[in-house]
């Protein structure tokens, strides 16, 4: 895989180890880039921001974090919030993130952006891909859709998972998926 210059959205360690170590791998310039005001509590998030620094740092890739903006998020899904997991909640939410990476791709002259928002088996893959679409179009910095399940990737990711400690959370992030904590 060749990119000059690639940033990656990411919503955890966990979905995102493999990715961040195939990249690692193949020597391409990659860029993680936190930006989740999705999730809540605010200790949830340092948490996870946090275990993805330790990731980065492990593998070498550099780490971006653009601010905590929960009230940003809580405006993006409302009237949404008794939307299920994987509902129009959630693609409100993928194109809130995706939008605001693709501004900081664009902002940062990354020739193209990706993300790990659709590796737990708990999202939908095509969702995330059509809310990074629209993104696209409204920002106009290339996307890359890429399926970090597939090619031993998962099987490398639950490896990664086990072999670095990760801490795996039991929700998704937001306080709505809480209501169940079944997500992930």
């Amino acid at each position: 895989m060749y990119f000059p210059k690639l940033l990656v959205l990411s919503c955890c360690a966990p979905c995102s180890c493999a990715a961040i170590k195939k990249l690692a791998d193949e020597g391409v310039d990659a860029t993680v880039l936190f930006y989740n005001p999705n999730i809540y509590p605010s200790t949830e998030y340092e948490k996870r921001r946090d275990e993805q620094k330790r990731v980065c740092e492990h593998f070498g890739l550099k780490f971006v974090e653009l601010p905590y903006e929960p009230e940003e998020w809580d405006k993006a899904v409302a009237g949404l919030e008794n939307e299920p997991e994987r509902g129009k909640r959630c693609s409100a939410c993928f194109y809130m993130r995706l939008k605001r990476a693709q501004e900081y791709a664009l902002e940062h002259k990354f020739t193209a952006l990706t993300s790990v928002l659709g590796v737990s088996r708990y999202k939908n893959l095509d969702q995330v891909n059509e809310a990074a679409r629209r993104a696209w179009y409204a920002v106009g910095k290339p996307y890359v859709a890429i399926n970090w399940r597939k090619n031993g990737l998962e099987e490398l990711r639950q490896a990664l998972i086990k072999e670095l400690q990760l801490y795996k959370q039991d929700y998704c992030g937001c306080k709505y998926s809480m209501r169940g904590k079944n997500d992930k």
